[in-house]
Order: structure tokens, then sequence, then C-alpha cells
């Protein structure tokens, strides 16, 4: 991996009124690239609203805090291994309450290898998938 994809922010939350919702479909989403759900706290345990983070192993690096909709929703792109990933990941979300918000494909506007894939979560949130690596056998 060259050093211009070396991530340098640890996490990230948002806020999201359902907590339910938002973690039945995070947790199918990120299952297509890898993630889990690695911590889930109660309002009781936090002193303050509901969290859960999905990560890789033991550390969180997304995470959902039930204190309502967030205004304005933001956006949040994950990288995945592969491009069928970003096809996985396209799918689940609209199967688990998402709506399209950009079809798997090429953004050559951003890049001549940047493949990627739009959801816009329950929330309102626009949540991407992208892969720089070529198709699967090419």
């Amino acid at each position: 991996m060259t050093t211009e994809l070396n991530m340098m922010i640890d996490h990230v939350s948002l806020s999201v009124a359902d907590m339910g919702r938002a973690k039945g479909f995070y947790t199918a989403i990120f299952a297509t690239l890898g993630m889990e759900l690695v911590a889930d706290v109660t309002a009781q345990q936090s002193g303050s609203v509901a969290y859960a983070g999905f990560g890789i192993g033991r550390k969180g690096q997304l995470w959902i805090g039930e204190d309502g909709q967030q205004t304005p929703s933001t956006h949040i792109c994950f990288r995945a291994a592969t491009r069928q990933a970003v096809r996985d990941f396209h799918a689940a979300g609209l199967a688990n309450g998402g709506t399209d918000n950009g079809a798997p494909g090429i953004r050559e506007i951003y890049h001549p290898e940047y493949y990627a894939a739009f959801i816009t979560d329950p929330e309102g949130h626009n949540i991407e998938a992208v892969c720089f690596e070529p198709e699967d056998g090419q």
C-alpha cells in the first residue's frame, strides 16, 4: 500500500435516531468489508446515550450514538479490498434500508482507478465504499 492510502483518522462518530435500525444497517454493510460490531455500550454504561462501535478486531473505527438524527448529515468512505466487495456493500445497503446514491462503478473524475458505490443510510448519511484495485482476474 502506498503512503497516500494510509489512514490518519483513528475513528469517526455519527449520531442516529434509531439505534436498532442503524446497527442492523451497519452490521450488514460492514460485513461485506470485513468489519463487524466490536462494542455495544448502553446508555447506562456511557452515562449519556447508547453507542455501537464497528471495526476490525477490537478497534472501533465507526461509532454510532443514539443522540438523535444528525443535521446536517455527513459523508464517510470506507476502503474495500475488491470491486466485488464494493458491489456487495451496495447490495447489502439496499437490502437493509439504505437508498442508492451512486451505483458501483468507476469515478474517473476522482481517479482513473476509483471504483466506488454510494448508499444513503436510513439516517440520511452518505456512506461510500471504494476500491483502487483492478477487477479480479485482470
